[in-house]
C-alpha cells in the first residue's frame, strides 16, 4: 500500500491526555501499516529522563522513531526547534516509503505541525533565559501582565502555566515586539488524526497506577537523582514540571514521601484534564480528531483512509 500518491502524502497523528496509551497504540499501529513513529512530547527530547516522560523505549521492538533523546537536559529545547525536527523526520520517513506517526499528548508540538505554525525565530539572551527559568509560574505570569494585561489575559490557561511558554512570551515582548498567536501556513500534508478516549475517573486510576509502578519498580526516584549527581540543578528540574518537580521537592526535604506522590498524582490529573481541554478547543477551532477507544476501531479508520 503506497502512502505517497500524487495527492497530498499522508501522516498518522495519535494524541491523548497522559497514560492514554498513545505509545502502545501507535507502535501496533507502525507494525500494521509500515509505520516509524515521531514524538510529540515536549519532555522525552531530553537525554536522561526516561522514566519520568514515559518513553517506554522497550515497547517500540524494531519499529524506528524519532526526536526522543535528542537533547541533553541542560540544554534548551523550544517549540521551533521541535517544528523544524519533525518536518525533518516527516520527509525522511516519507522518502523511504513509510508511514509517518506522531504519537504524543503536547497540544502546542502537534498543532505547529499538523497546522503548519509559523514560529518567531528570535535567539534568547542566555542570561536573561537564567533569570526567568529562576522565577515561579505565578512570578512569569505577573511581570508578563504588568507589560501587556491585554495579552496575558488572552492565553489559555495551559500556556498560563506553563513556564516554558511564558519565558518565551516575556523574551519576546522584552525585544521589543509583540507576543501574539503564531500565524499559519498551508500544510503539504493530508494528516489523520486519531484520539484515545477515556474517562476521567479511568484516567485517574490510571495516572496512580503508573505513578506507583515508576516509583516502586522503576527507580524514578533514582532517575532524578542521577540527575542531580549530573548537574542538573533543581531549578531546572523544577521547569520540566510533574515528576521531576515533585521528586526534586522531596529530595530538598520540602515534602515527605507520601505527600510527594498524593501531590503528584493531583498534579497529574490537573495536567491529563488541561490536555483534553486543549484537544476539545482544537476540534472547536475545526480540526477533525476522530476518538477511538481499541486497536480494531482504530485500524478501520486508517484502512479507509489510506
Amino acid at each position: 500500500m503506497s502512502i505517497v500518491t500524487n495527492k497530498k502524502p499522508k501522516i498518522l497523528v495519535i494524541l491523548g491526555p497522559t497514560a492514554s496509551g498513545k505509545t502502545s497504540l501507535a507502535v501496533k499501529l507502525a507494525k500494521e501499516f509500515n509505520g516509524e513513529i515521531i514524538s510529540a512530547d515536549s519532555r522525552q527530547v531530553f537525554r536522561g529522563m526516561d522514566i519520568g516522560t514515559g518513553k517506554d523505549l522497550g515497547e517500540y521492538g524494531n519499529i524506528p522513531y524519532h526526536l526522543i533523546d535528542v537533547v541533553n537536559p541542560e540544554d534548551e529545547f523550544n517549540l521551533l526547534k521541535y517544528q523544524k525536527l519533525a518536518n525533518k523526520a516527516i520527509k525522511d520517513i516519507l522518502s523511504r516509503g513509510r508511514l509517518p506517526i506522531i504519537a504524543g499528548g503536547t497540544g502546542l508540538y502537534l498543532q505547529a505541525i499538523v497546522d503548519g505554525y509559523q514560529l518567531d525565530k528570535s535567539i534568547p539572551d542566555p542570561k536573561r533565559r537564567a533569570e526567568l527559568t529562576a522565577m515561579t509560574v505565578a512570578e512569569l505570569y505577573k511581570l508578563l501582565e504588568k507589560e501587556k494585561p491585554e495579552f496575558a489575559a488572552s492565553i489559555n490557561n495551559s500556556d498560563r502555566n506553563n513556564p516554558r511558554r511564558l519565558i518565551r512570551y516575556i523574551e519576546i515582548m522584552e525585544s521589543g515586539e509583540t507576543p501574539k498567536t503564531v500565524s499559519k501556513k498551508t500544510v503539504p500534508y493530508n494528516f489523520l488524526l486519531l484520539g484515545l478516549q477515556q474517562d476521567d475517573d479511568t484516567m485517574r486510576a490510571r495516572i496512580i497506577k503508573r505513578i506507583k509502578d515508576r516509583l516502586d519498580n522503576e527507580d524514578m526516584i533514582g532517575e532524578v537523582e542521577r540527575l542531580v549527581d549530573n548537574g542538573i540543578p533543581y531549578t531546572r528540574l523544577n521547569s520540566f514540571g510533574l515528576e521531576y518537580r515533585h521528586i526534586a521537592w522531596y529530595l530538598q526535604d520540602k515534602l515527605d514521601y507520601d505527600e510527594m506522590v498524593e501531590r503528584l498524582g493531583l498534579a497529574t490529573y490537573r495536567f491529563a484534564k488541561r490536555q483534553k481541554t486543549w484537544f476539545k478547543r482544537w476540534q472547536k477551532q475545526g480540526r477533525i480528531i476522530n476518538w477511538v477507544d481499541d486497536l480494531k476501531s482504530a485500524k478501520k479508520i486508517i484502512k479507509n483512509w489510506l
